[in-house]
């Protein structure tokens, strides 16, 4: 057994979950190789094909993680071991919320304060629009944008305090 390989606790917890072949696709390679395959793969962040080969073929165990991601083998794995845990009164469910601050970058600070210039009519857009370049047209939204935040901003400012 490697480091970071699943200790015989671990398996004997996963164990009766996994799928068994039916056996019509011929025999599968051991579950417990090819999830430490795939936990170093995931630990390490090597490439499939540099996996060391007491994992056995590195096309097996891709094969194997990539099947069970599309048919929601790892989900199910995941909630039949929370329930089990949560069953025998080993998962402490109890949520913390950190309330801090999240300030600005200084560089942030110095943004232009004057209103945008009022938008054209609509009958002159055609017009007006056909020498912009592509930049100038994403300028012209984004100060749509910041207008429409700032007003979203005044009326929160105004609207009475809420507590949840």
């Amino acid at each position: 057994m490697g480091r970071g390989d699943l200790s015989d606790a671990e398996w004997e917890r996963l164990r009766p979950n996994l799928p068994v072949s039916n056996r019509r696709c011929g025999r599968w390679r051991d579950h417990r190789q090819v999830i430490d395959g795939i936990l170093h793969r995931v630990r390490t962040g090597v490439q499939w094909r540099d996996l060391p080969a007491r994992f056995g073929p590195w096309k097996t165990v891709y094969e194997r993680h990539r099947l069970w991601s599309a048919d929601g083998t790892w989900e199910r794995l995941l909630q039949q071991v929370q329930a089990a845990a949560d069953a025998a009164g080993e998962i402490d469910w109890d949520v913390s919320v950190d309330s801090t601050i999240v300030r600005a970058h200084q560089h942030a600070a110095g943004a232009r304060t004057d209103p945008p210039p009022p938008p054209a009519s609509k009958g002159a857009e055609g017009t007006e629009h056909q020498d912009e370049t592509p930049w100038q047209s994403l300028h012209a939204r984004l100060v749509e944008v910041v207008r429409e935040v700032r007003a979203w901003a005044a009326r929160a400012a105004a609207s009475p305090p809420s507590s949840t």
